[in-house]
């Protein structure tokens, strides 16, 4: 994870002489490791995870925090997830990260990786252009005339000055910083979720296609869509053969279901990329799970659970 509770987190591990890293507000190595040390000392599991033992040991007194995400539609809890995938952040810096041209795209940014090659970003920052200029001005200031331009311009030239913003793949200073800027806006983040809604929609009636009805599932559809594109009927007709081989019921049936589900559309990927989408896919089929090296907690973090969506 990143952002402020991490900051909390390594000041506080910091105080105790347990981290001596930077205080970036990202959880990577060093405060893990801090982390264990700390449990260890008073008798906890070494998991490195802050549970909410382990928080109320570090933090006496100080109720554990509650996801962002606990009162959220499940539409956004979906986003927040698939977003975390794509970007490697959860919310809400998931909203404002920013990839170069590795893909031939340009630039692709926010939490879909929306991106300038397949004309995706362009609309959402017309939106914001049109319908918030003043937030978009405080932020872009003299550029901003740039930016609306880019809509009118051919798709070839929104390219090629989408790359002659980076330096060795990466979007240089000042657009790095003025796009982080946008993506934290409420009005941007907003516009983003206005913007996923429709796939959302479409991962609903995917559950209804296919007998599952827990937000975990919702959640699996959506991850489908935006990472694969869809289901085709060979692999829904393999899908379909595999349920009828099942016996559980209840909601074993549904976790059951969805790792049918993700096993098949992985299998069905290009060669290189099976492992990956199988290891993201089957993260959501069973609450838990390892992704590029992020551990994920589907009911802890982003409240996607086994109850009805």
């Amino acid at each position: 994870m990143s952002g402020d509770l991490v900051l909390r987190i390594q000041q506080r591990l910091r105080e105790l002489k347990l981290y001596q890293g930077p205080l970036d507000s990202s959880f990577g190595g060093g405060s893990e490791a801090g982390v264990k040390t700390f449990q260890k000392q008073r008798s906890l599991t070494p998991t490195g995870a802050v549970d909410p033992a382990t928080w109320a040991l570090l933090f006496p007194g100080q109720p554990a925090p509650v996801s962002p995400l606990t009162f959220a539609p499940v539409s956004q809890r979906c986003l927040a997830l698939t977003g975390s995938f794509e970007t490697g952040a959860q919310p809400p810096d998931c909203y404002s990260m920013i990839t170069g041209d590795f893909d031939g795209q340009g630039i692709s940014f926010g939490v879909l990786q929306w991106n300038v090659g397949q004309g995706s970003l362009q609309p959402l920052l017309r939106e914001m252009i049109e319908n918030h200029p003043d937030v978009s001005g405080d932020i872009f200031h003299e550029h901003l005339d740039t930016l609306a331009s880019l809509a009118g311009a051919p798709l070839t030239e929104q390219l090629e000055f989408a790359r002659s913003l980076q330096v060795r793949g990466q979007v240089a200073e000042p657009w790095r910083g003025m796009l982080k800027a946008l993506g934290r806006t409420s009005e941007f983040q907003d516009i983003q979720v206005r913007n996923a809604a429709s796939q959302y929609d479409r991962a609903k009636a995917m559950c209804v296609e296919y007998g599952l009805t827990s937000q975990r599932a919702a959640a699996l559809m959506f991850d489908i869509l935006t990472q694969n594109g869809s289901i085709n009927a060979i692999i829904k007709a393999q899908i379909f053969a595999d349920f009828s081989l099942l016996t559980s019921t209840g909601p074993d049936a549904e976790a059951a279901r969805m790792r049918i589900v993700a096993n098949r559309r992985a299998a069905a990927g290009r060669a290189e990329f099976v492992d990956d989408v199988r290891t993201r896919k089957l993260t959501i089929a069973n609450g838990q799970g390892i992704v590029h090296g992020i551990p994920y907690d589907l009911e802890d973090v982003f409240c996607l659970t086994l109850n009805p969506f």
